[in-house]
């Protein structure tokens, strides 16, 4: 079994010996799960690096360990950023949680048209989205991640229309993930193997409404299709990473056609 996975606060690499301490809710999650003086954790600073370290003193408060060995971790390529319309309240932490396993690189709550959810208010934006951040967050952790995905600004349609021509200006591709396309998703990904950046657009329950679309498709993205079944908008953006992995080089195998 791999090595449980907690937050360090460093920005450098650690040398092996130093004595690094753990204080508030990781201190006190490492002690609530029990773990025992000698055992080795991973300390992931949620910007690449990470510690294989041993546990030295164990408390709910504060928790010190000994550095093993440390290491930063190459972020997989092409980089993934998610634009995920707003699910409903029960289904948005599921949504990151998921896409957060599956690998996604950056996280951008969209407010589309046919969302039911709706952010409104100073407060309620900066409330719902930490609880995204939250939910990357633990994800990251639960995924043995490195890199704890940034979950944006919530952004418009217009923001999005945007988005996508920086994006594809600057070589990336950009797609929006259509239940009624016939434009098959294996023929994007071979595109997208050779760009270093990638945009998958994620509709709400209602779908991406016409306008959206077709402001979009003005912008550069194409729309396909993900498979045959249509899925719920909280899983989309996860199954479109995983589907993208071993078609790129993302996962570390050989991509497919074009390159």
């Amino acid at each position: 079994m791999s090595l449980p996975v907690f937050l360090g606060e460093f920005t450098e690499l650690p040398r092996p010996e130093e004595i690094i301490r753990i204080l508030g809710s990781e201190a006190k999650h490492i002690s609530v799960r029990r773990l025992k003086e000698g055992s080795e954790i991973l300390l992931a600073n949620g910007a690449d690096k990470v510690v294989r370290a041993q546990l030295m003193h164990v408390d709910p408060r504060e928790v010190h360990v000994r550095v093993v060995a440390a290491e930063e971790r190459p972020r997989p390529r092409p980089h993934v950023t998610v634009v995920q319309a707003l699910p409903k309240s029960d289904r948005a932490e599921l949504a990151v949680d998921l896409m957060t396993e599956a690998g996604v690189d950056e996280i951008i709550p969209w407010a589309a048209v046919n969302c039911v959810a709706r952010w409104q208010g100073t407060a309620k934006v900066t409330k719902s989205r930490a609880k995204w951040q939250s939910a990357a967050r633990e994800a990251a952790k639960q995924a043995r991640r490195a890199w704890i995905p940034p979950v944006a600004d919530l952004h418009s349609s217009a923001d999005i229309e945007q988005l996508i021509r920086e994006t594809t200006s600057a070589g990336g591709a950009a797609a929006v993930l259509h239940e009624e396309e016939t434009a098959p998703f294996v023929d994007f990904a071979a595109r997208a193997a050779n760009s270093d950046k990638v945009l998958f657009i994620v509709g709400p329950e209602g779908g991406v409404s016409p306008g959206e679309l077709e402001a979009f498709r003005d912008a550069g993205a194409s729309s396909v299709v993900l498979g045959p079944t249509v899925l719920r908008s909280a899983l989309a953006g996860a199954a479109a990473l995983c589907a993208l992995g071993p078609l790129t080089k993302r996962w570390g195998g050989a991509p497919t056609r074009g390159q």
